[in-house]
């Protein structure tokens, strides 16, 4: 197959790089070399997967549309000749030896317990109707391990890493970059190694030798492990909820428990499956790391004697492992999962990802058909536990007719509870995401602030030239260039010169706080909503570095691995709505800040240069300020100085 010069938008370029050598395996998308006219510089991609087989150009090679640039060999066929090649050199040995074992023996039928095949790797629910592929993170030939992250998704709300189900080898990538993909979509093939029951009779006494040296070796390894208080970002924090019980047997990463601190929740998993033994710590103790949380005991046995403690509900698949020799019982467990699946409309599992629970309330919630938003919850801080949905359902199947009783939420300060809809149609309740609704008091103090914005445009023709001209440089490291760093850069310099805008209004109202440190909070959107993670003295640091801890943090937030140190201590924020869309915003000042700046999509515009119109690439800014510490002048002259700024960082950088 070969891999032809596409439409670059000149009629001739040069080949200026050749990035793959022949022998190199190639997946689609993956850029082959790189041409240049004297307009652009484009990198131009494989169509397809394979292994490079001859390359057709060199480097310097005067090229126009439909050139053949490289030759590729499908990998199945390159495979498919090798073989036949081993076979034909093996065969006399192969036949030799198979005269020699006539009889079937048990070490024989073992060699052949184990097979390959190919696994589709679908779309999770990812709490989106729809979503875009931003970046593809394995290529075909690649070894990967299970809950691996495999692609990036990214929707108007949040991106998201998708991870493998499965471990094995990439055999196939049935996605690209910039395809619409929801549920259910197959992401990449896998070929994995599986397990293979004979069906002869005579194998079954060697199985069952088999099986029990095992178990007994599963037996030999149970142990005891101690799960303790991992590095939460604080000194100390609070046990606010303990999650699970004596006697519970829970999966690796499982959460055990929540502690708090004055800034952040986190959840604390477990590092190991197996069963909980003792339960160090107690409900609003404080705790430090390092500290014992809880010994669960890790063992097979262990496990499947546990099964006839757990909820009907969730003791199917243990049962399930326990007696493979019954066919009648897999062939119920597998009919009930497609059934179990559909209990719920995606829009009911979109509303169930917005509920503060844990992962195995959630699957509970799926197989029962419960939608979270109408249980009760009774955990800590409105979180929803197993009980609370056992008895949700029970109070259903008892009362059917009996209408669910609500609880009226607090009402916000200065507004008046809702009026009754029924007689228009009603409505329904659904909770907020976590995330939602402890941002709620944070965001009513923005009721206090006399809030006004300021709207500007920033040319930033010359600085996206220059950053397409550092960016190739800086993927070879590893690192992804965007704009946003040199924002951070441009603004941190300019609040050295104006620290009102990086201060804070004291509490007596006649007086300001200027801090002598920037520290800059980047809100970076997540699955939950949006976190605002802190990014330390920017201005200290090089548009390198300000790119490498930018990409850091964003994954942090996006991972739910932020410590509440990373989310304290901002003077300033910025927030962008990348390429979601728009042309300007009113971001809301987060107190005790006096500032944010928006940052809206760049747009090609026609700008008057005294004779004609130049084609300009224009940055939309929105600054909003407090305007009891920030006058509308000083707020005009700061967005000014900063679309200068960005118009020529170079002088900011020299």
């Amino acid at each position: 197959m070969q891999i032809q010069a596409p439409d670059i938008g000149v009629d001739k370029a040069l080949v200026a790089e050749i990035l793959v050598k022949v022998g190199d395996r190639v997946a689609v998308e993956d850029s082959l070399l790189v041409l240049e006219s004297d307009k652009a510089t484009v990198e131009v991609p494989s169509t397809a997967a394979g292994i490079v087989k001859s390359i057709l150009v060199k480097q310097g090679d005067e090229v126009t549309e439909g050139v053949a640039l490289v030759e590729l060999e499908a990998e199945s066929q390159a495979t498919e000749s090798r073989v036949v090649e081993t076979a034909q050199v093996e065969t006399p040995k192969v036949e030799t030896q198979s005269e020699q074992i006539e009889t079937p023996s048990a070490p024989v039928v073992n060699q052949s317990a184990t097979s390959m095949q190919v696994v589709d790797v679908k779309v999770p629910d990812i709490g989106v109707e729809k979503a875009l592929v931003a970046e593809v993170l394995v290529k075909v030939g690649d070894e990967i391990e299970a809950e691996q992250s495999i692609v990036v998704v990214e929707s108007d709300k949040a991106t998201v890493e998708v991870p493998s189900s499965v471990a094995g080898v990439v055999e196939a990538i049935q996605i690209k970059e910039g395809d619409s993909i929801k549920e259910g979509v197959v992401l990449i093939q896998v070929k994995t190694a599986s397990a293979v029951v004979p069906s002869e009779p005579q194998v079954a006494p060697a199985q069952t030798v088999a099986t029990t040296e095992a178990s007994a070796a599963t037996n030999s390894s149970t142990g005891n492990v101690e799960i303790e208080v991992p590095d939460l970002g604080v000194e100390k924090a609070l046990v606010s909820e303990i999650l699970v019980n004596v006697g519970d047997h829970v999966e690796a990463q499982q959460s055990l428990c929540v502690v708090e601190s004055d800034k952040a929740s986190v959840e604390v998993p477990s590092s190991v499956a197996g069963i909980v033994r003792a339960i160090h710590v107690s409900a609003n103790q404080e705790v430090r790391q390092g500290m014992a949380l809880a010994t669960i005991e890790v063992s097979g046995q262990a496990a499947a004697q546990v099964a006839p403690k757990t909820q009907p509900a969730a003791k199917q698949p243990i049962a399930t492992e326990a007696a493979p020799t019954k066919p009648q019982a897999v062939a119920t467990a597998a009919t009930s999962a497609p059934a179990q699946a559909e209990k719920l409309t995606k829009e009911q599992e979109a509303d169930n990802a917005k509920v503060y629970a844990g992962p195995a309330v959630r699957k509970l919630a799926r197989e029962l058909g419960v939608v979270l938003g109408q249980v009760k919850a009774s955990g800590e801080h409105g979180r929803v536990m197993k009980d609370d949905v056992f008895a949700y359902v029970k109070t259903r199947l008892t009362a059917p007719q009996a209408a669910p009783s609500t609880q009226a939420a607090p009402v916000a300060s200065g507004l008046p509870s809702l009026p009754d809809f029924t007689a228009f149609g009603g409505g329904e309740v659904k909770a907020m995401t976590r995330l939602q609704q402890v941002s709620v008091p944070q965001l009513s103090l923005n009721n206090f602030i006399p809030q006004v914005t300021q709207f500007d445009l920033a040319d930033i023709t010359e600085l996206e030239a220059w950053r397409g001209e550092l960016k190739d440089g800086f993927k070879k490291q590893g690192i992804s260039l965007t704009i946003l760093a040199f924002i951070a850069k441009a603004v941190a310099h300019l609040l050295k010169e104006e620290p009102y805008f990086a201060g804070h209004l004291a509490d007596d109202q006649k007086s300001v706080l200027l801090r002598n440190e920037i520290h800059m909070g980047i809100a970076v959107a997540t699955p939950d909503g949006l976190t605002v993670p802190v990014l330390r003295n920017p201005d200290q640091k090089s548009i390198k570095q300000i790119a490498m801890e930018l990409a850091e943090l964003s994954q942090k937030a996006r991972d739910r691995k932020l410590s509440p140190k990373d989310l304290q201590g901002a003077n300033f924020t910025i927030t962008s709505l990348g390429s979601i869309g728009g042309t300007a915003f009113t971001p809301l000042v987060n107190w005790p800040q006096v500032a944010i700046l928006g940052i809206s999509p760049a747009t090609m515009q026609p700008v008057w240069n005294g004779k004609d119109f130049d084609p300009r690439l224009m940055l939309p800014l929105s600054l909003s300020y407090d305007h009891r510490v920030i006058n509308g002048a000083d707020a005009a002259r700061f967005t000014n100085k900063l679309t200068k700024l960005l118009k020529d960082i170079r002088s900011l950088l020299l």
